[in-house]
């Protein structure tokens, strides 16, 4: 079982612990957004996702919750496409370089950017809660990072699976 303590002074993040995976979760939220999150919750499945993908030892991750208009912006210059979206996620993720790490230091996975108003506008649409939209959004950008895909119905299927799965540990289950 995992167990939360804090992060060194001033980072503002706290590191989710289990056996093998020591995660740092650095959230990042933006006032524009009005993002209210439950941290603790969303530690829990961002170390659930990240520890069912086999990675071990320190690891750190960025999330970071924005309005519609930034997540625009991002998207426009990322990936061209001049619209909203709900996650965009960006691996810092590469096992093929093989980098050296400083012992203490954490290998850093990537960042996760939501867009608060597009998971609260979605949650309503979807029936459940803004923290279950929430969540699931962190998590699906989280699979993207560790290089998972939904083009193909398989890879789709996988990837739920592995979504669900991770909401469950904060018991953020799909409602019947």
């Amino acid at each position: 079982m995992a167990s939360l303590r804090q992060a060194p002074q001033g980072t503002g993040a706290v590191r989710q612990v289990d056996a093998s995976l020591d995660l740092e979760v650095r959230f990042h939220v933006r006032r524009r957004s009005g993002a209210r999150l439950n941290r603790r919750d969303l530690r829990a499945v961002c170390a659930a996702a990240v520890a069912g993908e086999g990675v071990e030892g320190l690891a750190l991750l960025t999330v970071t919750f924005v309005d519609d208009d930034e997540i625009r912006q991002i998207n426009q210059q990322h990936r061209g496409i001049d619209r909203p979206t709900d996650v965009l996620s960006f691996p810092l993720v590469d096992d093929s370089v093989g980098f050296a790490l400083p012992p203490d230091a954490p290998r850093e996975l990537g960042d996760v950017i939501v867009s608060y108003p597009r998971a609260v506008a979605q949650a309503e649409e979807y029936g459940h809660s803004v923290e279950r939209e929430v969540a699931y959004l962190v998590v699906h950008g989280v699979l993207h990072i560790l290089g998972h895909d939904h083009e193909v119905p398989a890879e789709q299927a996988v990837m739920r699976a592995r979504e669900e799965a991770a909401l469950a540990v904060a018991g953020l289950l799909r409602e019947p």
